[in-house]
């Protein structure tokens, strides 16, 4: 699970940084997947290929990705649609967070149940910038780009990186 926390954070840091200029939008990329495979090189060495799922885990976790991707999917084409194609990113996070919170309790991580609620409250406030507001930074950039930390940091914490860090820098 860790490192599909840490390949979400990566997809969500580039839609986040699609949006901006393409100069400062290619540095901001190439930093984010350069975040993203450091980390996923740290977990690797650190916890191997994971802990295998619960009994009956694999097929629940499969599903409920297959469901978000569809829904995510219908989310945006009914979004772009309607003319509120500004509400699309958000609208996404917001059922990335519901998936994580549903998924918690399978994993019995606390970690994913606050990262599924931060995911749904930063699309909740992007949805609020993005009604507020012209352009795509704060709807897409914003919460594509929150979205990442705050995925990259959840699976930090669940293997151990971020206490290793700590630890480092207080010697």
């Amino acid at each position: 699970m860790p490192y599909l926390e840490l390949l979400a954070g990566g997809v969500w840091w580039t839609v986040g940084a699609g949006v901006l200029d393409s100069g400062t939008g290619t540095v901001v990329l190439a930093a984010g997947l350069g975040i993203t495979g450091s980390l996923f090189m740290a977990v690797r060495r650190r916890h191997g290929s994971g802990a295998p799922l619960p009994p009956g885990g694999r097929a629940r976790l499969l599903r409920l990705v297959a469901v978000a991707v569809v829904l995510g999917a219908l989310v945006v084409g009914s979004l772009t649609f309607l003319n509120s194609g500004e509400l699309a990113v958000p609208a996404v996070c917001v059922l990335v967070g519901a998936v994580l919170v549903a998924l918690s309790s399978q994993l019995d991580q606390r970690s994913v149940l606050a990262v599924g609620a931060a995911l749904m409250v930063l699309g909740a406030v992007g949805a609020l910038l993005a009604l507020n507001s012209a352009g795509l930074l704060y709807p897409q950039g914003v919460v594509g780009l929150g979205a990442g930390i705050s995925l990259w940091t959840a699976a930090g914490y669940r293997t151990g990186l971020l206490a290793e860090l700590r630890g480092r820098v207080e010697r």
